[in-house]
């Protein structure tokens, strides 16, 4: 619940109060005084409502203990008017319409540097800890934290305005915007780190933002790809966990739970991207190429049957429009399907040579299936262990930990 109304609280205090971090200061004292309280309590009848009154009055109280009380209260009574019911007046002139959208926007505002734009929004409309972003980016927390304080300092210090940017800003913050809601459906995708395997409330409230977005930008082609890759891929969720809440890989899915409607829409998403693209003579880009791998699972009886030579190919196209080393990796893992695990385990050797990745468990991961594939049991077991010490999800290192223990001993 916290996930997705704790983005709305702090959007609507940020809206009201124009200050980032009071926002988000006075809705996580809120969220730790229900911690406290509705163990004892019970859960009121309306959580959502219950901490927004806390938060507000957390903030007027940090309010009280600042400098300029009379002027600073003058300047919000509007907000929190505004606040208090609902924004409506305040979202009549506003074209965005959505609090957490409008909120990733101003997050995305291009006084920030990219990397600080999609660390703040992370942790201030995605909920994720420091911790968990520092995971996302192989950084360190302090190197976040820091990150994420400057952000706001900057913010700050620029005045920004907590109002929707006008259309004509939106194409400066548009691939920020882009780039921050797929990693917040990432996240829900697969967690990581917890015990859950996936958090499908967070990759569903980034794919409704998706189609929001869709509805404001509806001559963006990429925008449409991107809906196209979170409905694809959330199309599988009834399949990716066990009933026990354990992962189940796609190559052991049943593909009759996968949500053919979903899927449809994704394909739907797709094609209109593709013709949005054509009509303004561009080529796919990177969410349209991925939209289209994640098409070729969707249209395969089984993996089989899935065209991994096209999957190379789009990987490939990626790989050129928008490089990075998960990209490699993953087209590695195509080729190990498409051609044989010898090939595929040269190009991660070729990658992890680089240093890229280190830190992370995806090459170890990887480097133990593929070992495993070509019989190599030791070095596998070995790989597959190492993963499973850098996994921060507790869901994936059982998964790890079950492939090591199943290879045969020497």
């Amino acid at each position: 619940m916290w996930r997705i109304e704790g983005a709305r609280i702090t959007a609507g205090l940020a809206r009201a109060y124009g200050d980032f971090g009071l926002a988000e200061d006075a809705a996580q004292e809120a969220l730790a005084q229900a911690l406290v309280q509705w163990p004892v309590d019970g859960e009121p009848r309306n959580p959502a409502a219950w901490l927004t009154a806390v938060a507000k009055r957390r903030a007027v109280d940090t309010l009280r203990r600042g400098s300029g009380l009379d002027e600073r209260y003058a300047s919000l009574a509007g907000g929190l008017t505004s606040l208090h019911d609902d924004g409506a007046d305040a979202r009549a002139h506003d074209l965005v319409g959505d609090d957490v959208l409008r909120l990733v926007f101003i997050a995305c505002h291009p006084v920030l540097g990219r990397e600080a734009q999609v660390a703040l929004t992370l942790r201030v409309v995605g909920g994720l800890t420091s911790e968990e972003i520092a995971r996302l980016f192989l950084l360190p927390v302090a190197t976040v934290q820091q990150r994420i304080v400057r952000a706001k300092k900057t913010l700050a210090a620029a005045r920004v305005p907590f109002e929707s940017p006008e259309p004509a800003e939106w194409p400066a913050r548009l691939g920020a915007v882009l780039a921050v809601l797929y990693l917040v459906f990432t996240e829900g995708y697969s967690a990581t780190s917890g015990e859950r395997w996936m958090r499908p409330e967070l990759a569903n409230e980034a794919l409704r933002l998706g189609r929001v977005l869709a509805g404001l930008v509806p001559r963006e082609p990429e925008v449409h790809a991107l809906v196209a890759l979170m409905e694809l891929q959330a199309a599988r969720f009834p399949a990716r966990s066990a009933a026990d809440g354990s992962p189940v890989l796609l190559a052991d899915q049943d593909r009759r739970r996968w949500d053919r409607a979903q899927l449809g829409r994704g394909r739907a998403s797709l094609a209109r991207a593709d013709e949005t693209a054509r009509r303004r003579g561009r080529g796919r880009g990177p969410y349209a190429l991925q939209a289209a791998i994640a098409e070729c699972h969707a249209v395969a009886a089984d993996v089989a049957d899935t065209d991994w030579e096209r999957i190379v190919l789009l990987y490939e196209a990626l790989g050129a429009v928008a490089p990075s080393p998960v990209v490699e990796l993953n087209k590695a893992v195509a080729v190990s399907m498409a051609v044989g695990p010898a090939s595929a385990l040269r190009l991660v050797d070729e990658l992890a040579a680089t240093g890229a990745l280190a830190g992370s468990y995806l090459v170890p991961s990887v480097r133990g299936e593929l070992l495993a594939q070509l019989g190599r049991a030791e070095e596998a077991r070995s790989e597959l262990v190492t993963a499973a010490g850098l996994v921060g999800n507790e869901r994936a290192r059982s998964v790890l930990l079950g492939k090591a223990a199943a290879l045969p001993s020497a």
